[in-house]
């Protein structure tokens, strides 16, 4: 797209290529009859006066680079043959007040480390992916596995001297690690460069400039080449409701609102950062063009956008109205994302009813290919927290999720926000004694993976980790020392093997004729039977809710058959106290039905295969 074409969309209605011209960019300018190469630097700043680039190259002086206004409605720029790579930059100007203000590149792709803030001159240098095998067979994944680890990369595990792994080190221990523990996707906290580590990213100051703590853009190409050559997606967090409120980003940029809403009473989150304005074309093109750059430009697998509620309805609250802004934003983004990559991933955090979140555009919905279950998550930890002695009141907590589970394409979250704050992680949440909440956590994550959805498990969730995840420490990796820990890793892995290999597990799951309630009404033993299956595969999915020990159980099974146990967490191998069903179970018909007869340990996720 030439750049005439750019700024035509950039101040209309948004522009997915404003960084291919906003920002900084080699470039060649003949200058009396000789061509010269060097850097261009360019600029939107409507309400600015004098406009000057500072940085290295001119040892921060002042005045000394001044930048052209080319276009009427306030683009500037400049061009310097004395830039080199590398060299740090920013821009000052006086701002509508008559203030003297200094900014970083809202288009630049790499910044100094915090808590310096300038931006970084920074080419992308041509690259040798060796990813087109991975890339063309990629899908969005609706009839494939999808078990997705999501991590932190600043503290998944720290250096000896405790400072953060490289894309380096974390491409030679981060990829065998989730290789092996079976998970189809790492889903990367966010990306983008910001400013304070407690905010995690979800607080940023460059929507188009990768985080710099980690290593090059050329390392982050290398770590998800890595990944894709091991068959493994990458999906990356991005932030669009908000932006952090340090006085060298966005907010307030030229002195007006550029980017945040006028209103006073919408000019601030919930969380005290600026909101931005989804109506304003500079806004929708910053974001787009980030989006379009992580995709493009490091082949980025899926996108997963922060905090959907408080794009779709005013403070994420729906007695507040819809954000008609917010919604087109949106539908915009999804259409045009699938248009040009048509197998990356767009994911929706949404905790509201809002309707048709995962329903194509053209159909009046707003395009996502996933949304994250978090009434399925709400509902779940809270049943599995109660006193055993209560759940006969709240036993349709477990069964409510599939009223609901065909009207979207689900995803079963037990993310980062259980496990901070306060909330304990995800082992404290179980209810009952040492041995019981490891029971229970077997049962929780056997549950998770039979249950039709996607899922998404936090790191550390996968060793059972008794500490609330804290951003400035590693995991706690030495609890896999303990035998407890390390079972639970392996179900894990047990688990991600089993939902790989066995279809009625992911083919087809939003087709309510592959999932059947065999017992859900059992609220005094609470006991709950489900069956998975596609054509001739079929599995059988049962729980225990309780303590209670079962040396003979029947349940009802739709046909006659031979069912063979091919998981059960009260297995010795997963700390368990191993009442298993180790020879076949063969199916009697009796009064008019056909059951079988079964041992169910208490708190046991068991599931059955019909073998023939």
């Amino acid at each position: 797209m030439d750049n005439n074409a750019i700024i035509n969309e950039f101040l209309t209605t948004g522009s997915f290529f404003a960084s291919h011209y906003f920002g900084v960019h080699p470039h060649q300018q003949i200058i009396q009859g000789k061509t010269h190469q060097g850097f261009i630097f360019r600029l939107y700043v409507p309400n600015a006066k004098e406009v000057f680039l500072l940085g290295d190259f001119n040892r921060w002086q002042l005045g000394k680079t001044p930048m052209q206004k080319v276009h009427d409605w306030g683009i500037f720029e400049v061009f310097l043959t004395e830039a080199k790579r590398y060299q740090t930059y920013k821009y000052a100007f006086y701002n509508i007040w008559g203030v003297l203000v200094y900014k970083a590149d809202p288009y630049g792709v790499f910044a100094e480390k915090r808590p310096l803030t300038a931006s970084v001159i920074e080419v992308q240098d041509p690259f040798e992916w060796q990813d087109q095998s991975y890339l063309q067979a990629r899908t969005r994944n609706f009839d494939s596995p999808m078990s997705i680890y999501e991590v932190h990369l600043g503290s998944w595990k720290k250096s000896d001297t405790g400072t953060y792994l490289s894309f380096k080190a974390l491409q030679e221990t981060l990829i065998p690690y989730v290789l092996a523990m079976g998970f189809t996707h790492i889903e990367l906290m966010p990306m983008t460069q910001y400013p304070y580590e407690g905010s995690w990213g979800y607080q940023a100051t460059g929507f188009t400039a990768l985080d710099s703590s980690f290593g090059s853009i050329q390392d982050f190409k290398n770590f998800v080449n890595a990944c894709h050559k091991a068959k493994i997606g990458i999906i990356v967090d991005y932030v669009v409701v908000h932006f952090a409120n340090d006085d060298f980003g966005l907010i307030e940029f030229d002195g007006s609102k550029l980017y945040e809403y006028f209103d006073p009473q919408k000019t601030y989150s919930q969380w005290g950062s600026p909101q931005f304005d989804f109506m304003k074309p500079a806004v929708r093109s910053l974001l787009f063009s980030g989006i379009q750059t992580f995709i493009e430009t490091y082949h980025i697998d899926g996108i997963r956008i922060d905090a959907v509620s408080n794009i779709v309805y005013w403070e994420g609250n729906h007695s507040k109205g819809a954000n008609l802004g917010g919604i087109q934003f949106l539908k915009d983004l999804n259409h045009s994302i699938h248009q040009q990559f048509p197998t990356v991933m767009m994911i929706a955090e949404d905790s509201t009813a809002f309707p048709g979140v995962t329903k194509p555009v053209e159909f009046g919905g707003l395009g996502f290919d996933y949304k994250w279950d978090m009434g399925w998550m709400n509902d779940t930890l809270k049943y599995y927290g109660l006193d055993q002695i209560y759940k006969f009141y709240d036993h349709h907590k477990l069964t409510f999720s599939m009223h609901y589970f065909y009207s979207e394409n689900f995803m079963l979250p037990l993310s980062h926000d259980e496990v901070v704050h306060g909330k304990g992680t995800i082992l404290n949440k179980m209810w009952g004694n040492y041995d019981d909440k490891f029971a229970l956590l077997r049962n929780l994550y056997t549950y998770q993976f039979m249950h039709p959805g996607k899922k998404l498990n936090f790191m550390g969730n996968e060793f059972a980790s008794f500490d609330e995840w804290d951003e400035k420490k590693s995991l706690p990796w030495f609890f896999l020392q303990y035998p407890k820990h390390a079972n639970i890793s392996d179900l894990l892995k047990d688990l991600n093997q089993l939902y790989r290999q066995e279809k009625s597990l992911h083919v087809e799951e939003h087709n309510p004729a592959h999932f059947q309630w065999l017992m859900a009404d059992n609220y005094y033993d609470n006991v709950y039977i489900f069956k998975r299956t596609f054509e001739t595969n079929s599995i059988i999915c049962v729980f225990n809710m309780k303590g209670n020990y079962y040396n003979r159980y029947d349940i009802v099974v739709p046909e006659k058959g031979t069912y063979q146990e091919i998981l059960n967490s009260d297995h010795l191998k997963y700390g368990g106290w191993n009442n298993v069903n180790s020879t076949l179970c063969e199916a009697r018909f009796e009064q008019g039905q056909y059951k079988i007869t079964m041992t169910i340990g208490s708190f046991a996720a068991i599931v059955l295969k019909k073998v023939s």
